[in-house]
């Protein structure tokens, strides 16, 4: 089973390309929900290659590495984080299954904190997908997982429901820059 998930309008036309051309078993997109980023959508997409991720900015020290509309979260804390002095890596996985471990190992070895985001239930999701694929590989990182927590939401437009548990951009980047100044601080929760 592949799992990918769109950042965007764009990525999203890709994706659909990319599993009309898929022919090694089921595939799944998680389609993101409420209004759309507003980006121009490609008059003839081309398909991703299965299981690749794409690094959107290039920072130190952090990466934030989202999922879906996780990535949008990612690149707006990122702008909040440069603010405060740190320049965080974007990264947008595209991909829950396969993981691309490559870029992830990659992106761990080359960062003190691995933030993953994404607009699903932490345990069991894509944060904890990529920490059991970089620890299969042997990769040691510290890792802050971003997402939502596991008990009944309201239904609701996404970015009240958003605010509501403390899925912003704004949440994400207190959370990134308390781990940043303080190591020892702990990673666990939303």
């Amino acid at each position: 089973m592949t799992l990918m998930a769109p950042r965007d309008e764009a990525m999203l036309v890709r994706m659909l390309r990319t599993a009309v051309l898929h022919e090694s078993g089921p595939i799944a997109m998680r389609y993101p929900r409420g209004a759309g980023e507003g980006v121009e959508v490609p008059s003839d997409p081309q398909p991703i290659a299965v299981g690749t991720g794409e690094i959107l900015h290039q920072g130190e020290r952090v990466a934030l590495v989202g999922y879906g509309s996780g990535v949008s979260k990612s690149l707006a804390a990122a702008e909040i984080l440069r603010e405060t002095g740190i320049n965080a890596t974007v990264v947008d996985a595209r991909f829950a299954k396969p993981i691309d471990v490559g870029l992830m190992a990659q992106v761990a070895a080359e960062h003190d904190l691995v933030v993953t985001v994404e607009e699903g239930v932490l345990q069991g999701g894509f944060g904890s997908a990529v920490w059991e694929s970089l620890n299969e590989a042997g990769v040691e990182c510290r890792m802050l997982r971003v997402g939502l927590p596991d008990r009944f939401v309201t239904h609701g437009a996404p970015a009240l429901l958003h605010q509501e548990v403390g899925f912003t951009a704004e949440r994400i980047a207190e959370r990134v820059s308390a781990a940043v100044n303080d190591p020892s601080s702990s990673l666990a929760g939303l």
